[in-house]
Protein backbone atom coordinates (compact mmCIF):
# COMPACT_ATOMS: atom_id res chain seq x y z
CA UNK A 1 0.00 0.00 0.00
CA UNK A 2 1.49 3.34 -1.07
CA UNK A 3 2.08 5.97 1.59
CA UNK A 4 0.99 8.65 -0.87
CA UNK A 5 -2.14 6.81 -2.07
CA UNK A 6 -1.21 7.35 -5.68
CA UNK A 7 -1.29 3.61 -6.30
CA UNK A 8 0.05 3.84 -9.80
CA UNK A 9 0.48 0.14 -10.52
CA UNK A 10 -3.16 -0.62 -9.66
CA UNK A 11 -4.71 2.59 -10.96
CA UNK A 12 -3.07 2.40 -14.40
CA UNK A 13 -3.23 -1.36 -15.05
CA UNK A 14 -3.78 -2.17 -18.74
CA UNK A 15 -7.31 -3.40 -19.38
CA UNK A 16 -6.32 -7.01 -19.97
CA UNK A 17 -4.36 -7.23 -16.72
CA UNK A 18 -7.14 -5.49 -14.80
CA UNK A 19 -9.67 -8.04 -16.08
CA UNK A 20 -7.33 -10.90 -15.17
CA UNK A 21 -7.15 -9.51 -11.64
CA UNK A 22 -10.94 -9.21 -11.55
CA UNK A 23 -11.40 -12.83 -12.63
CA UNK A 24 -9.07 -14.04 -9.88
CA UNK A 25 -10.79 -11.91 -7.25
CA UNK A 26 -14.26 -12.90 -8.48
CA UNK A 27 -13.42 -16.59 -8.19
CA UNK A 28 -12.12 -15.98 -4.65
CA UNK A 29 -15.31 -14.05 -3.81
CA UNK A 30 -17.51 -16.90 -5.03
CA UNK A 31 -15.52 -19.40 -2.96
CA UNK A 32 -16.04 -17.23 0.09
CA UNK A 33 -19.71 -16.52 -0.69
CA UNK A 34 -20.42 -20.25 -0.78
CA UNK A 35 -19.67 -20.34 2.96
CA UNK A 36 -22.63 -18.07 3.71
CA UNK A 37 -26.08 -19.57 4.33
CA UNK A 38 -27.68 -17.43 1.60
CA UNK A 39 -25.25 -17.91 -1.28
CA UNK A 40 -24.31 -21.43 -0.15
CA UNK A 41 -27.89 -22.60 -0.63
CA UNK A 42 -28.59 -20.58 -3.79
CA UNK A 43 -25.33 -21.35 -5.60
CA UNK A 44 -25.42 -24.95 -4.45
CA UNK A 45 -28.82 -25.41 -6.10
CA UNK A 46 -27.58 -23.73 -9.30
CA UNK A 47 -24.28 -25.62 -9.38
CA UNK A 48 -22.22 -22.41 -9.28
CA UNK A 49 -18.60 -22.77 -8.18
CA UNK A 50 -15.45 -20.66 -8.67
CA UNK A 51 -14.81 -22.69 -11.83
CA UNK A 52 -17.98 -21.15 -13.31
CA UNK A 53 -15.88 -18.03 -13.94
CA UNK A 54 -13.26 -18.15 -16.70
CA UNK A 55 -13.56 -14.53 -17.93
CA UNK A 56 -15.29 -11.36 -16.72
CA UNK A 57 -18.24 -11.95 -19.05
CA UNK A 58 -19.00 -15.14 -17.11
CA UNK A 59 -20.35 -12.92 -14.32
CA UNK A 60 -23.62 -13.09 -16.29
CA UNK A 61 -23.94 -16.76 -15.30
CA UNK A 62 -24.61 -15.64 -11.73
CA UNK A 63 -28.10 -14.61 -10.55
CA UNK A 64 -28.73 -11.04 -9.47
CA UNK A 65 -28.83 -10.04 -5.82
CA UNK A 66 -31.42 -7.44 -4.78
CA UNK A 67 -32.05 -5.48 -1.60
CA UNK A 68 -34.83 -7.84 -0.50
CA UNK A 69 -32.26 -10.66 -0.48
CA UNK A 70 -30.20 -8.69 2.03
CA UNK A 71 -33.26 -7.93 4.11
CA UNK A 72 -34.41 -11.54 4.17
CA UNK A 73 -30.87 -12.62 5.15
CA UNK A 74 -30.71 -10.13 8.04
CA UNK A 75 -28.76 -10.25 10.29
CA UNK A 76 -26.20 -13.00 9.56
CA UNK A 77 -27.49 -14.88 6.51
CA UNK A 78 -24.72 -13.59 4.22
CA UNK A 79 -21.89 -13.84 6.73
CA UNK A 80 -18.87 -15.84 5.52
CA UNK A 81 -16.63 -15.79 8.60
CA UNK A 82 -16.88 -16.36 12.37
CA UNK A 83 -18.74 -13.61 14.22
CA UNK A 84 -15.60 -13.07 16.30
CA UNK A 85 -13.93 -11.67 13.17
CA UNK A 86 -16.57 -8.94 12.73
CA UNK A 87 -15.51 -5.51 14.01
CA UNK A 88 -18.33 -3.29 12.67
CA UNK A 89 -21.71 -3.21 11.01
CA UNK A 90 -23.58 -0.53 9.07
CA UNK A 91 -27.07 -0.68 7.66
CA UNK A 92 -29.43 1.17 5.37
CA UNK A 93 -32.10 3.50 6.68
CA UNK A 94 -35.13 1.33 5.93
CA UNK A 95 -38.19 2.53 7.84
CA UNK A 96 -40.20 -0.70 7.72
CA UNK A 97 -39.12 -4.30 8.14
CA UNK A 98 -35.49 -5.35 8.29
CA UNK A 99 -32.79 -2.99 7.01
CA UNK A 100 -30.02 -4.18 4.71
CA UNK A 101 -27.08 -4.73 7.06
CA UNK A 102 -23.43 -5.02 6.02
CA UNK A 103 -20.72 -6.59 8.20
CA UNK A 104 -17.00 -5.77 8.15
CA UNK A 105 -13.77 -7.45 9.22
CA UNK A 106 -10.58 -5.48 9.88
CA UNK A 107 -9.51 -6.26 6.34
CA UNK A 108 -12.77 -4.87 4.97
CA UNK A 109 -12.41 -1.62 6.88
CA UNK A 110 -8.78 -1.23 5.80
CA UNK A 111 -9.70 -1.88 2.15
CA UNK A 112 -12.53 0.67 2.35
CA UNK A 113 -10.31 3.30 4.00
CA UNK A 114 -7.72 2.74 1.30
CA UNK A 115 -10.27 3.45 -1.44
CA UNK A 116 -11.37 6.69 0.25
CA UNK A 117 -7.75 7.78 0.71
CA UNK A 118 -7.04 6.92 -2.93
CA UNK A 119 -10.10 8.90 -4.01
CA UNK A 120 -9.26 11.98 -1.96
CA UNK A 121 -5.68 11.90 -3.21
CA UNK A 122 -6.93 11.77 -6.82
CA UNK A 123 -8.47 15.25 -6.45
CA UNK A 124 -5.44 16.82 -4.82
CA UNK A 125 -5.92 16.14 -1.10
CA UNK A 126 -2.64 15.61 0.76
CA UNK A 127 -1.61 14.82 4.37
CA UNK A 128 -1.11 18.56 4.95
CA UNK A 129 -4.84 19.21 4.39
CA UNK A 130 -7.31 19.79 7.22
CA UNK A 131 -10.47 17.76 6.61
CA UNK A 132 -13.86 18.59 8.15
CA UNK A 133 -16.49 15.87 8.01
CA UNK A 134 -19.98 17.42 8.00
CA UNK A 135 -21.71 14.09 7.51
CA UNK A 136 -23.73 11.91 9.86
CA UNK A 137 -21.89 9.20 11.78
CA UNK A 138 -23.45 6.10 13.31
CA UNK A 139 -25.12 3.54 11.05
CA UNK A 140 -24.88 5.89 8.03
CA UNK A 141 -21.64 5.03 6.20
CA UNK A 142 -20.75 8.55 5.07
CA UNK A 143 -19.32 9.75 8.37
CA UNK A 144 -17.01 6.92 9.41
CA UNK A 145 -16.16 6.06 5.79
CA UNK A 146 -14.67 9.46 5.02
CA UNK A 147 -13.24 9.75 8.53
CA UNK A 148 -11.21 6.56 8.14
CA UNK A 149 -10.12 7.49 4.62
CA UNK A 150 -8.92 10.94 5.62
CA UNK A 151 -7.02 9.52 8.61
CA UNK A 152 -5.42 6.85 6.40
CA UNK A 153 -4.29 9.61 4.05
CA UNK A 154 -2.79 11.45 7.01
CA UNK A 155 -5.01 14.53 7.15
CA UNK A 156 -5.89 16.29 10.36
CA UNK A 157 -9.59 15.44 10.70
CA UNK A 158 -12.44 17.36 12.32
CA UNK A 159 -15.34 14.92 12.96
CA UNK A 160 -17.95 17.70 13.13
CA UNK A 161 -20.87 15.44 12.10
CA UNK A 162 -24.03 16.82 10.51
CA UNK A 163 -25.87 20.02 11.35
CA UNK A 164 -25.15 22.83 13.84
CA UNK A 165 -24.06 25.28 11.17
CA UNK A 166 -22.74 27.94 13.56
CA UNK A 167 -20.35 25.39 15.03
CA UNK A 168 -19.37 24.15 11.57
CA UNK A 169 -18.40 27.66 10.53
CA UNK A 170 -16.45 28.31 13.75
CA UNK A 171 -14.49 25.07 13.38
CA UNK A 172 -13.88 25.78 9.72
CA UNK A 173 -12.47 29.23 10.42
CA UNK A 174 -10.60 28.48 13.66
CA UNK A 175 -8.74 25.41 12.40
CA UNK A 176 -8.30 26.45 8.76
CA UNK A 177 -10.32 23.68 7.13
CA UNK A 178 -9.16 23.13 3.55
CA UNK A 179 -11.49 20.31 2.49
CA UNK A 180 -14.87 19.07 3.69
CA UNK A 181 -17.45 16.37 3.07
CA UNK A 182 -21.21 16.92 3.06
CA UNK A 183 -24.45 15.95 1.39
CA UNK A 184 -25.03 18.61 -1.29
CA UNK A 185 -28.40 19.76 0.07
CA UNK A 186 -26.79 20.85 3.35
CA UNK A 187 -24.24 23.13 1.70
CA UNK A 188 -26.90 25.55 0.45
CA UNK A 189 -28.22 25.92 4.00
CA UNK A 190 -24.69 26.30 5.40
CA UNK A 191 -23.99 29.10 2.94
CA UNK A 192 -27.15 30.89 4.10
CA UNK A 193 -25.83 30.82 7.70
CA UNK A 194 -22.52 32.28 6.51
CA UNK A 195 -24.45 35.15 4.91
CA UNK A 196 -26.69 35.66 7.97
CA UNK A 197 -23.54 36.13 10.05
CA UNK A 198 -21.97 38.60 7.65
CA UNK A 199 -19.43 36.09 6.30
CA UNK A 200 -18.45 34.92 2.85
CA UNK A 201 -16.92 31.40 2.67
CA UNK A 202 -14.98 32.47 -0.44
CA UNK A 203 -13.09 35.07 1.59
CA UNK A 204 -13.47 34.00 5.20
CA UNK A 205 -12.35 30.36 4.97
CA UNK A 206 -9.43 28.43 3.49
CA UNK A 207 -11.65 25.90 1.71
CA UNK A 208 -10.17 24.44 -1.48
CA UNK A 209 -12.30 21.40 -2.19
CA UNK A 210 -15.63 19.86 -1.19
CA UNK A 211 -16.62 16.20 -1.47
CA UNK A 212 -20.33 15.79 -2.18
CA UNK A 213 -22.40 12.64 -2.48
CA UNK A 214 -25.08 10.42 -0.87
CA UNK A 215 -27.82 12.28 -2.81
CA UNK A 216 -28.33 12.24 -6.57
CA UNK A 217 -27.63 15.78 -7.69
CA UNK A 218 -27.35 17.63 -10.96
CA UNK A 219 -24.33 19.26 -12.55
CA UNK A 220 -26.11 22.57 -12.00
CA UNK A 221 -26.15 21.90 -8.24
CA UNK A 222 -22.42 21.13 -8.23
CA UNK A 223 -21.64 24.34 -10.14
CA UNK A 224 -23.77 26.37 -7.76
CA UNK A 225 -21.94 24.91 -4.75
CA UNK A 226 -18.61 25.83 -6.34
CA UNK A 227 -19.82 29.38 -6.91
CA UNK A 228 -21.15 29.77 -3.36
CA UNK A 229 -18.00 28.48 -1.62
CA UNK A 230 -15.26 29.38 -4.09
CA UNK A 231 -13.99 25.79 -3.88
CA UNK A 232 -13.97 22.84 -6.24
CA UNK A 233 -16.78 20.38 -5.58
CA UNK A 234 -16.04 16.73 -6.43
CA UNK A 235 -18.72 14.14 -7.02
CA UNK A 236 -18.49 10.77 -5.29
CA UNK A 237 -20.56 7.61 -5.41
CA UNK A 238 -21.08 4.97 -2.78
CA UNK A 239 -23.76 2.88 -1.13
CA UNK A 240 -23.96 0.92 2.10
CA UNK A 241 -24.27 -2.42 0.32
CA UNK A 242 -20.91 -1.80 -1.40
CA UNK A 243 -19.17 -0.54 1.82
CA UNK A 244 -20.23 3.10 1.59
CA UNK A 245 -18.58 6.11 -0.09
CA UNK A 246 -15.48 5.49 -2.17
CA UNK A 247 -16.90 3.09 -4.76
CA UNK A 248 -16.33 5.72 -7.46
CA UNK A 249 -14.84 9.21 -7.35
CA UNK A 250 -13.95 12.03 -9.68
CA UNK A 251 -10.33 12.86 -10.41
CA UNK A 252 -9.02 16.39 -11.03
CA UNK A 253 -10.21 16.14 -14.65
CA UNK A 254 -13.85 15.95 -13.49
CA UNK A 255 -14.88 13.94 -16.53
CA UNK A 256 -16.84 11.26 -14.70
CA UNK A 257 -16.15 9.12 -11.63
CA UNK A 258 -13.50 6.39 -11.71
CA UNK A 259 -15.02 3.20 -10.34
CA UNK A 260 -12.27 1.28 -8.50
CA UNK A 261 -12.30 -1.90 -10.54
CA UNK A 262 -9.75 -3.77 -8.43
CA UNK A 263 -12.47 -3.87 -5.74
CA UNK A 264 -15.71 -3.83 -7.77
CA UNK A 265 -16.90 -5.45 -10.96
CA UNK A 266 -19.18 -3.12 -12.94
CA UNK A 267 -22.09 -3.91 -15.26
CA UNK A 268 -24.71 -1.70 -16.89
CA UNK A 269 -27.97 -3.46 -17.76
CA UNK A 270 -31.34 -2.60 -19.22
CA UNK A 271 -33.57 -2.49 -16.10
CA UNK A 272 -36.47 -3.98 -18.05
CA UNK A 273 -34.82 -6.76 -20.10
CA UNK A 274 -31.85 -7.25 -17.69
CA UNK A 275 -29.60 -7.55 -20.75
CA UNK A 276 -26.15 -5.87 -20.79
CA UNK A 277 -25.89 -2.47 -22.45
CA UNK A 278 -22.90 -1.19 -24.43
CA UNK A 279 -20.61 1.50 -23.05
CA UNK A 280 -22.16 4.93 -23.38
CA UNK A 281 -25.80 3.85 -22.94
CA UNK A 282 -27.67 4.72 -19.75
CA UNK A 283 -28.94 1.79 -17.73
CA UNK A 284 -29.00 0.30 -14.24
CA UNK A 285 -25.66 -0.21 -12.54
CA UNK A 286 -24.94 -3.69 -11.19
CA UNK A 287 -21.97 -4.11 -8.84
CA UNK A 288 -20.04 -7.06 -7.41
CA UNK A 289 -17.63 -6.73 -4.47
CA UNK A 290 -14.18 -8.19 -5.12
CA UNK A 291 -12.30 -7.43 -1.92
CA UNK A 292 -14.63 -8.15 0.98
CA UNK A 293 -14.13 -10.91 3.53
CA UNK A 294 -17.16 -10.82 5.81
CA UNK A 295 -19.93 -10.30 3.31
CA UNK A 296 -19.26 -10.44 -0.42
CA UNK A 297 -22.26 -9.33 -2.49
CA UNK A 298 -22.46 -10.59 -6.07
CA UNK A 299 -24.29 -8.93 -8.98
CA UNK A 300 -26.14 -6.43 -6.82
CA UNK A 301 -28.82 -4.43 -8.61
CA UNK A 302 -28.19 -0.91 -7.31
CA UNK A 303 -31.24 0.66 -9.06
CA UNK A 304 -28.96 3.63 -9.84
CA UNK A 305 -29.04 4.81 -13.44
CA UNK A 306 -25.81 5.84 -15.15
CA UNK A 307 -23.57 4.99 -18.09
CA UNK A 308 -19.97 3.96 -18.66
CA UNK A 309 -17.94 6.76 -20.23
CA UNK A 310 -16.06 4.97 -23.03
CA UNK A 311 -13.25 7.45 -23.71
CA UNK A 312 -9.95 7.16 -21.78
CA UNK A 313 -9.46 9.71 -18.99
CA UNK A 314 -6.72 12.34 -19.46
CA UNK A 315 -5.47 11.60 -15.92
CA UNK A 316 -4.07 8.23 -17.07
CA UNK A 317 -6.12 6.04 -14.75
CA UNK A 318 -7.50 3.00 -16.57
CA UNK A 319 -10.36 2.18 -14.20
CA UNK A 320 -13.55 2.88 -16.09
CA UNK A 321 -15.59 5.95 -15.32
CA UNK A 322 -19.30 6.24 -14.71
CA UNK A 323 -21.32 9.37 -15.40
CA UNK A 324 -23.07 11.15 -12.55
CA UNK A 325 -26.11 9.23 -11.30
CA UNK A 326 -29.17 10.22 -13.34
CA UNK A 327 -31.53 9.00 -10.62
CA UNK A 328 -32.80 5.68 -9.36
CA UNK A 329 -35.10 3.44 -11.31
CA UNK A 330 -37.32 3.29 -8.21
CA UNK A 331 -37.21 7.10 -7.71
CA UNK A 332 -39.02 7.72 -10.97
CA UNK A 333 -42.66 8.68 -10.63
CA UNK A 334 -45.39 8.82 -13.25
CA UNK A 335 -47.55 11.91 -13.45
CA UNK A 336 -50.20 12.35 -16.16
CA UNK A 337 -48.59 9.58 -18.20
CA UNK A 338 -45.07 11.07 -18.10
CA UNK A 339 -42.03 9.48 -16.46
CA UNK A 340 -40.29 12.02 -14.23
CA UNK A 341 -37.07 11.87 -12.20
CA UNK A 342 -36.65 14.38 -9.35
CA UNK A 343 -33.18 15.27 -10.62
CA UNK A 344 -34.77 16.64 -13.83
CA UNK A 345 -36.69 19.15 -11.74
CA UNK A 346 -33.60 20.01 -9.70
CA UNK A 347 -31.58 20.65 -12.84
CA UNK A 348 -34.09 23.26 -14.03
CA UNK A 349 -34.47 24.94 -10.63
CA UNK A 350 -30.71 25.29 -10.19
CA UNK A 351 -30.53 27.13 -13.53
CA UNK A 352 -32.74 29.91 -12.09
CA UNK A 353 -30.57 32.43 -10.18
CA UNK A 354 -33.46 33.62 -8.02
CA UNK A 355 -34.04 30.11 -6.60
CA UNK A 356 -32.19 28.89 -3.51
CA UNK A 357 -30.89 25.38 -2.83
CA UNK A 358 -33.96 23.74 -1.33
CA UNK A 359 -37.10 22.48 -3.03
CA UNK A 360 -39.87 19.94 -2.40
CA UNK A 361 -42.05 18.00 -4.84
CA UNK A 362 -45.49 16.97 -3.52
CA UNK A 363 -47.65 14.53 -5.47
CA UNK A 364 -51.34 14.32 -4.69
CA UNK A 365 -54.60 13.33 -6.33
CA UNK A 366 -58.09 14.73 -6.59
CA UNK A 367 -61.27 14.06 -8.55
CA UNK A 368 -59.57 15.30 -11.73
CA UNK A 369 -56.49 13.10 -11.39
CA UNK A 370 -52.92 13.41 -10.12
CA UNK A 371 -51.37 16.75 -9.22
CA UNK A 372 -47.79 17.92 -8.71
CA UNK A 373 -46.70 20.89 -6.60
CA UNK A 374 -43.12 22.14 -6.73
CA UNK A 375 -42.17 24.39 -3.83
CA UNK A 376 -38.91 26.27 -4.29
CA UNK A 377 -37.18 28.49 -1.78
CA UNK A 378 -36.01 31.84 -3.10
CA UNK A 379 -32.61 33.38 -2.48
CA UNK A 380 -32.70 35.74 0.56
CA UNK A 381 -32.04 38.75 -1.65
CA UNK A 382 -34.72 37.74 -4.14
CA UNK A 383 -37.75 37.35 -1.87
CA UNK A 384 -40.11 40.27 -2.36
CA UNK A 385 -43.70 41.37 -1.81
CA UNK A 386 -43.90 42.45 -5.46
CA UNK A 387 -46.67 40.13 -6.71
CA UNK A 388 -46.07 40.86 -10.38
CA UNK A 389 -42.38 40.06 -10.11
CA UNK A 390 -43.02 36.80 -8.26
CA UNK A 391 -45.78 35.80 -10.68
CA UNK A 392 -43.51 36.39 -13.68
CA UNK A 393 -40.81 34.24 -12.05
CA UNK A 394 -43.31 31.51 -11.20
CA UNK A 395 -44.55 31.37 -14.80
CA UNK A 396 -40.97 31.30 -16.13
CA UNK A 397 -40.10 28.30 -13.91
CA UNK A 398 -43.32 26.47 -14.83
CA UNK A 399 -42.57 26.91 -18.54
CA UNK A 400 -39.00 25.65 -18.15
CA UNK A 401 -40.23 22.60 -16.23
CA UNK A 402 -42.90 21.83 -18.82
CA UNK A 403 -40.23 21.86 -21.54
CA UNK A 404 -38.16 19.39 -19.50
CA UNK A 405 -40.75 16.96 -18.08
CA UNK A 406 -43.72 17.57 -20.46
CA UNK A 407 -46.00 18.32 -17.50
CA UNK A 408 -46.88 21.73 -16.05
CA UNK A 409 -46.64 21.51 -12.25
CA UNK A 410 -48.05 24.03 -9.81
CA UNK A 411 -45.21 26.28 -8.62
CA UNK A 412 -45.05 27.84 -5.17
CA UNK A 413 -42.21 30.24 -4.38
CA UNK A 414 -41.54 30.27 -0.64
CA UNK A 415 -39.29 32.30 1.71
CA UNK A 416 -35.77 31.08 2.51
CA UNK A 417 -35.67 28.48 5.28
CA UNK A 418 -39.37 27.62 5.14
CA UNK A 419 -39.12 24.05 3.80
CA UNK A 420 -38.48 21.07 6.13
CA UNK A 421 -34.83 20.51 7.05
CA UNK A 422 -32.87 17.29 7.59
CA UNK A 423 -29.30 16.73 8.79
CA UNK A 424 -29.09 13.68 6.55
CA UNK A 425 -30.25 13.08 3.01
CA UNK A 426 -32.80 15.60 1.82
CA UNK A 427 -36.33 14.33 1.20
CA UNK A 428 -37.23 15.76 -2.18
CA UNK A 429 -40.50 13.97 -2.99
CA UNK A 430 -43.64 13.44 -0.91
CA UNK A 431 -46.15 11.18 -2.65
CA UNK A 432 -49.59 11.42 -1.06
CA UNK A 433 -51.39 9.62 -3.86
CA UNK A 434 -53.39 6.52 -3.05
CA UNK A 435 -51.97 3.36 -4.60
Amino acid sequence: MSNTYWQEELETLPRRQLEELQVKKLRDSIARALISPYYGKLYGELGITPDTIQCVEDIRKLPFTVKDDLRSSYPYGMLTCPKDDIVRMHCTSGTTGNPAAVLYTRHDLASWANLLARSMYAVGTRPSDIFQNMSGYGLFTGGLGFQNGAEALGCMTIPAAAGNSIRQIKLMRDFGTTCAHSVPSYLGRLHAVFVENGLDPRKDTQLKRLFIGAEPHSEETRLRIEELFGAKAYNSFGMTEMNGPGVAFECVCQKGMHLWEDCYLLEIIDPETLEPLPDGEVGEMVLTTLDREAMPILRYRTRDLTRIIPEPCPCGRTHRRIDRIKGRSDDMFIIKGCNVFPIQIERILMQVPEVGSDYLITLDSNAEGDTMLVQAELQPTMFTDDYKQLEALRKRIALKLKDEILVTPAIQLVPPGSLPRSDGKAKRVVDNRKN
